[in-house]
């Protein structure tokens, strides 16, 4: 997100277009976890914009071949069982939030962890701010994917498939960076556009600045779509992973927050995307009763996305110069690692504020 995603997106728009999920194994042994894969469409309504969605969940067919799903020459994909019926039983909701000019491959990687735990989670395209459908700085409208999100929880629960498996009306939220904005705003977090007007004065290098986000708008209309509650009362629990524009989030509201908070941050000396003023600062003002603060500091902003292969950077550099920085971590461990880490918070956290499992 931010400034130097305006170069950076296209590319990954283009490496998105790259055939995926045209590999088929064979079904693995039965004592290893089955995840299920599908996607889902919600019509635009009176509610909301039309939403590509993917699910992710545990199925009991292990029978069933697996297809790699989002695997490109540049990304290492998932294999999952596409189609696959849901394992019977109650398993609690997780909706995944991307970043900006992200799209629901991003944590795929998280996504399937989680539902072989026993989890179903759903991720959609947030339409403006996603791969392939950027909007123009003016027509961002940052207000509608905390709606997106409420929107998935209630096509799920509808869902004659997923429904009968899910514990009803409750989800958590997991998000990546403006996704992790996106998750505090679903917890009752209120944006100021007044006060982050001010943050980006103090504080222009951020990204959470960059005119492509649309939240440094000054018009009357966007100000108060921006400033209005957003919350949603079914959402349980918030993980956000390295997220931005927490400058803009008014400090009594997230000091009301009454849902449990995972805040991880990457590592410091990003100008961009600066730890004490985006990660640690939300961690310091949410309540410290139900707040868990990590920092992971061999982790870049992009830690959190899709594995790279070996030949990513080269690839991506070739195409548009600087653009291999999707692919770089913090000059420690590698991506898997970092992942590793990452699910193990986050499975911990779950398990600790929603034990429906």
């Amino acid at each position: 997100m931010g400034r130097h995603t305006a170069p950076l997106w296209p590319t990954l728009a283009l490496i998105a277009a790259l055939p995926v999920g045209a590999a088929s194994a064979a079904a693995a042994p039965d004592t290893a976890p089955a995840v299920g894969f599908r996607t889902m469409t919600i019509a635009e309504s009176a509610q909301g914009r039309a939403l590509e969605v993917a699910l992710w969940y545990p199925t009991d067919d292990h029978a069933r071949d697996t297809t790699l799903i989002a695997d490109n020459r540049a990304f290492v994909g998932t294999a999952l069982r596409v189609d696959a019926p849901p394992q019977p039983g109650r398993h609690p909701l997780v909706v995944l939030s991307h970043g900006y000019g992200g799209n629901w491959t991003n944590e795929q990687w998280l996504a399937a962890d989680l539902a072989a735990q026993g989890y179903i989670v759903a991720a959609p395209n947030h339409p403006g701010t996603t791969t392939r459908d950027l909007a123009a700085p003016d027509q961002v409208r940052l207000w509608e994917r905390p709606r997106d999100v409420s929107r998935v929880i209630d096509a799920v629960n509808a869902d004659s498939r997923i429904a009968p498996t899910l514990v009803a009306q409750q989800a958590a939220v997991i998000g990546h960076s403006l996704g992790g904005w996106t998750a505090v705003a679903l917890a009752g977090g209120r944006f100021d556009p007044a006060r982050f007007a001010q943050s980006c004065q103090a504080h222009p290098a951020m990204a959470a600045c960059g005119p492509e986000i649309g939240a440094d708008r000054r018009d009357a209309a966007t100000m108060t779509a921006l400033a209005q509650p957003l919350g949603d009362a079914r959402v349980r629990a918030v993980v956000t992973l390295d997220l931005g524009l927490t400058q803009g989030f008014d400090p009594a509201s997230l000091a009301a927050v009454r849902v449990p908070a995972l805040v991880i941050a990457a590592g410091p000396g990003n100008p961009k995307m600066p730890v004490d003023l985006e990660s640690r600062t939300l961690a310091d003002r949410l309540p410290a009763a139900t707040t868990r603060y990590v920092a992971i500091d061999d982790a870049s902003h992009f830690s959190f996305l899709r594995v790279c292969k070996a030949d990513a950077i080269p690839l991506l550099e070739a195409d548009r110069p600087g653009d291999g920085v999707v692919c770089r971590d913090g000059n420690g461990r590698d991506r898997a690692a970092i992942h590793r880490q990452v699910a193990d918070q986050v499975s911990r956290f779950l398990k600790d504020t929603m034990p429906s499992l």
